[in-house]
């Protein structure tokens, strides 16, 4: 099973959740999951599952999100609102923000 930004759903059913997901692991010897979530709800899956989890950090490099950056500038349905100027301030000052972080 794979569920996705489990830090986004709101902390009194993500804990039930989070139980249902361990009773079925428990049950299921060859049952898998998969969560993907911001860094601070780590603690609480850990508790969930005790000892049988393996936490991954991703982390964009900067060329990653440049890389989005200009993507998703592509796709503006209104071009002529940015100039290049705009956008080399865009794509310059955002992923220093996020290295910031």
């Amino acid at each position: 099973m794979c569920i996705d930004a489990l830090d986004e759903c709101m902390a009194e059913y993500r804990g039930k959740l989070l139980d249902s997901l361990e009773q079925i692991m428990r049950k299921s010897s060859t049952a898998r999951v998969f969560l993907a979530g911001r860094l601070h709800i780590q603690d609480e899956v850990e508790k969930h599952f005790s000892r049988r989890v393996a936490a991954v950090s991703i982390v964009p490099t900067k060329g990653d999100i440049i890389r989005f950056l200009r993507e998703k500038l592509k796709e503006d349905i209104t071009p002529d609102a940015m100039d290049k100027s705009l956008e080399e301030d865009i794509v310059k000052s955002i992923p220093e923000a996020v290295s910031k972080m």
